[in-house]
């Protein structure tokens, strides 16, 4: 089922690739020193892929003794079902993640990242685990009022999100200005821009109406909702609403924009995590 199982930390081996008809790309970076309690399992948002968390949270956890994993789901990055995209919906996503968690072989700490928050909420709906970290998720209430902000709070930031959702490419303007708070160097927002991709419309549009999570029907582990007092896309206001609908800790993280795990700033809200971990999962 995994097309790549590997370690990137240390100038490791390159990943070798399986011939399979079903491949999901799972990133693997194994802990240093002594182990943490549990592994953790990062989830991406849209747009995006696993590559999104090698650059600074794996190695940064890894180093402080967690086993790391970072899942691509279909149609993302590494994964198999990219020229069907747009057939895959919420319930797909979170039926790889239930199989990434079968590889991992242990219930893992999710760490989940705008659509991968909302992923990890409807996952709670089957699932138990032993702790949920949500930054700048897609809250349970649904994206509507946050595209409708957005729409015509920053029209010029929402057409270039639709270019990108129709066309597979926007701007690296627009993308920094969906990001980042911070400025960061050319070559490495170059990079983001390049490894950038289309999402499914039909997870957009569950994430609008269509399969909502229902907080009731959640097995609700310890979870902390991190929201960047930047965030272009979704709201403060929006996320605090979406945090008491789960009973989630919801902290502001100061300066920094929506990708919490890339913008300058990000070692911050990192050790926020471990600090909220080795306090509150058991």
């Amino acid at each position: 089922m995994f097309a790549q199982l590997h370690h990137f930390l240390r100038g490791a081996p390159a990943p070798v690739p399986h011939t399979m008809t079903q491949r999901l790309e799972l990133l693997h970076a194994p802990a240093e020193g002594p182990r943490a309690r549990h592994p953790l399992l990062f989830l991406h948002g849209a747009f995006a892929g696993a590559w999104c968390w090698e650059p600074n949270f794996m190695p940064f956890f890894a180093e402080r003794g967690f086993e790391c994993y970072a899942l691509s789901v279909r149609g993302h990055a590494g994964s198999h079902g990219r020229e069907r995209l747009n057939e895959f919906g919420i319930a797909d996503y979170v039926d790889d993640v239930a199989t990434a968690v079968r590889e991992i072989g242990a219930p893992p700490v999710l760490v989940a990242h705008s659509m991968g928050g909302f992923v990890a909420q409807k996952y709670l709906e089957r699932e138990k685990v032993p702790g949920l970290v949500l930054l700048a998720s897609a809250p349970p209430q649904g994206l509507l009022a946050s595209q409708l902000q957005l729409a015509f709070g920053n029209p010029s930031l929402f057409a270039d999100l639709n270019s990108v959702l129709s066309r597979g490419r926007g701007s690296t303007e627009g993308l920094r200005k969906a990001l980042f708070a911070n400025d960061l160097p050319a070559e490495q927002l170059q990079e983001f821009y390049r490894r950038s991709q289309r999402e499914s419309q039909r997870a957009l549009w569950d994430m609008t109406l269509f399969n909502l999570p229902i907080p009731w029907a959640m097995a609700k582990p310890p979870m902390l909702w991190l929201a960047g007092e930047k965030d272009a896309l979704f709201k403060l206001d929006q996320m605090r609403i979406g945090a008491g609908l789960l009973g989630c800790r919801f902290e502001i993280v100061p300066g920094i924009g929506h990708a919490l795990m890339l913008d300058a700033g990000w070692e911050g809200v990192a050790e926020r995590i471990v600090e909220w971990i080795g306090a509150n999962v058991r």
